[in-house]
C-alpha cells in the first residue's frame, strides 16, 4: 500500500488517514476504457520509477505509442524493466500492448473532438479560453466517467440502495456537496437517507446501523480519515459499504463492500471541487435513477407530491417569462 503522501489532496480542510503498514492492495476491476483513465487512477499506488514512467505516458500519449520501450525508459530516468513492471501493473501485460492501447485511444479522442483544450489554465489565458478549458474537462470527467464505471457493481449497489431500510451517506468538504445531492434525491422519492459530514455526527451515526443498512463514502482521494473511519465504523456494525472514488487502490476501498469509480483529471486549480465534483454527481445521478426506476409507481407519487408542496414558494410565471394561468379549480 502506497503512503498516503502520495495522494492527492481532496480540499485544504480533508485530514487522510495512514494504511496499516502490512495491508495488502484489494484487487480491482480492470477498466476496458482508455488505459490514461486507468493510469491516472492508479499513480499513487505505483513506486516512484512507475510513476516516473506514469508521468511520460500522460504528458504525451500519442508520442509514447510511436516510442520504442528504450526511449521511452531514457525519458523516465529509469530501466526498460521498469517500464515493463509499469505495463503490467496498469492492466496491459507489456510494451507493445501499451502502444497498441495508447494509439487506439488517441484515434478515439481524435475521433470524438477536434479541440485540444487540455487541462492546463495558464496565467495568459483570457476568459474565453478559461471557459472553454474548464467546461471541456467537466465534459470529459463525465465522459471517461460512464466510460469506465462497473455497471455490474453499480446495479449491484443500486439494489441494496432499493431495498435499504436506511442509507447513511458520509462526505467532507467539496464531497459533502455531493453526500447531500444523493440525500436528497432519495428522500424526494421517499427513501430514508442521511447525509453526514461532521465526524462525530458521522461515526455516532454508523454505530447505529446494522444489517440491511447501506452506507456510503464519498472521496476523491480515498483517503480521507473522517469519512474512511465512519465506513469502518458503519461496517463493523454490519452495514452494507459502499466507496465512490477516483482512486481504485486507495485506503477507503479497504473498508468497503462495493467500489464505484469516476475518473477525474487533474487541473491547474482543482482542489477536489471542479471536474472531480461533476464526475461524483454523474454517479449520484444513476444510482439515484435506477433506485427510482425500481419503485417506479411509489417514486412517481412522491415526486408529484414534492413537487406540489414547494410549488406555491415559486413565482408564479413560466420560465420564458409570462404569467401562469391562475388555477380556477375546474
Amino acid at each position: 500500500m502506497p503512503t498516503v503522501s502520495n495522494f492527492p489532496t481532496e480540499s485544504h480542510t480533508d485530514s487522510v488517514t495512514e494504511p496499516a503498514p502490512n495491508d495488502t492492495i484489494p484487487p480491482v476491476r480492470e477498466s476496458e476504457a482508455s488505459p490514461l483513465v486507468r493510469i491516472r487512477s492508479l499513480l499513487p499506488g505505483l513506486a516512484r520509477a512507475e510513476q516516473r514512467v506514469a508521468k511520460v505516458v500522460l504528458e504525451d500519449p500519442s508520442a509514447v505509442a510511436r516510442r520504442s520501450i528504450t526511449e521511452v525508459a531514457l525519458a523516465a530516468n529509469t530501466s526498460e524493466t521498469t517500464v515493463t513492471r509499469f505495463c503490467k501493473a496498469v492492466g496491459v501485460g507489456g510494451y507493445p500492448q501499451l502502444r497498441i492501447a495508447l494509439a487506439a485511444d488517441t484515434a478515439r479522442s481524435e475521433a470524438r473532438s477536434s479541440r485540444n483544450l487540455g487541462g492546463e489554465i495558464g496565467l495568459d489565458d483570457d476568459l474565453a479560453a478559461v471557459v472553454g478549458k474548464v467546461s471541456f474537462a467537466d465534459a470529459r470527467a463525465v465522459e471517461e466517467t460512464a466510460d469506465q464505471l462497473d455497471i455490474a457493481t453499480l446495479e449491484r449497489v443500486i439494489d441494496l440502495l432499493a431495498d435499504a431500510g436506511r442509507t447513511d451517506v458520509y462526505g467532507v468538504g467539496a464531497s459533502a456537496f455531493v453526500a447531500a445531492d444523493l440525500q436528497q434525491k432519495l428522500h424526494r422519492i421517499g427513501r430514508v437517507c442521511f447525509a453526514w459530514s461532521d465526524t462525530h455526527i458521522m461515526l455516532t451515526s454508523a454505530a447505529v446501523l446494522g444489517s440491511g443498512d447501506v452506507a456510503i463514502g464519498v472521496s476523491h482521494t480515498g483517503a480521507t480519515t473522517d469519512t474512511v473511519e465512519a465506513l469502518r465504523v458503519a461496517r463493523e456494525h454490519g452495514a452494507t459499504t459502499v466507496a465512490l472514488t477516483n482512486f481504485p487502490r486507495s485506503p477507503i476501498t479497504e473498508v468497503a463492500d462495493y467500489v464505484l469509480t469516476t475518473a477525474a483529471r487533474e487541473t491547474t486549480f482543482r482542489s477536489g471541487a471542479t471536474a472531480s465534483r461533476i464526475a461524483q454527481l454523474t454517479v449520484i445521478d444513476c444510482l439515484f435513477i435506477g433506485v427510482a426506476q425500481r419503485h417506479m409507481d411509489e417514486a412517481s407519487r412522491a415526486l408529484d407530491a414534492t413537487r406540489e408542496a414547494v410549488g406555491t414558494h415559486r413565482l408564479g410565471v413560466r420560465p420564458d417569462g409570462r404569467r401562469r394561468p391562475r388555477e380556477t379549480g375546474k
